[in-house]
């Protein structure tokens, strides 16, 4: 009876394995795992620096990916009721990253920084909320559930950063 027991719920975890989305398997298969908002409890700071100014983080709305090579891309939505409107609008969360980045296609180098979507474009600012990368943004209107913010596996390859259903690709 045990191992009947044993084979049932084997059989199950493979159904649930069969059933992942294929860009989330692709991205695990090279070593590559994305990072939900319970992974991102240790890895994420409760408060973050931005313009002169401590912002308490969204611990419940961030993500990332910890690439094979153990180092981490990572984002978290950020309280900017504290600051200008002028930085409200570019500064909606907080992204560090361990390695240069393709981001839309263009280069990011390591460090951190303030992102957020505006309009149709994503916009990557220093700590001190002047430009670096403004790319174009797309919309996933197929998206099942989207939340404020989250990191997924890109179906072609990478990963995507969503706020809503806007996102931005990101690779190595």
């Amino acid at each position: 009876m045990r191992f009947s027991g044993f084979l049932k719920m084997a059989a199950a975890g493979l159904v649930a394995v069969a059933m992942m989305a294929p860009g989330t398997m692709k991205a695990q298969a090279g070593g590559d795992m994305v990072q939900k908002p319970t992974d991102m409890q240790k890895l994420m700071p409760a408060s973050v620096f931005y313009r002169g100014q401590l912002a308490p983080t969204q611990l419940r709305n961030s993500g990332g990916v910890k690439f094979a090579d153990g180092f981490f891309v990572l984002a978290g939505l950020v309280d900017t009721s504290g600051y200008s409107t002028g930085v409200q609008a570019k500064y909606q969360a907080y992204f560090i990253t361990e390695v240069p980045l393709k981001v839309g296609g263009q280069h990011l180098a390591a460090g951190v920084y303030g992102v957020g979507f505006v309009g149709n474009k994503f916009v990557v600012t220093d700590v001190g909320a002047r430009d670096v990368l403004t790319v174009s943004a797309s919309e996933d209107a197929g998206l099942k559930r989207p939340v404020p913010l989250q990191v997924m596996a890109d179906p072609v390859g990478g990963f995507r950063l969503y706020a809503g259903r806007k996102y931005v690709s990101f690779s190595r």
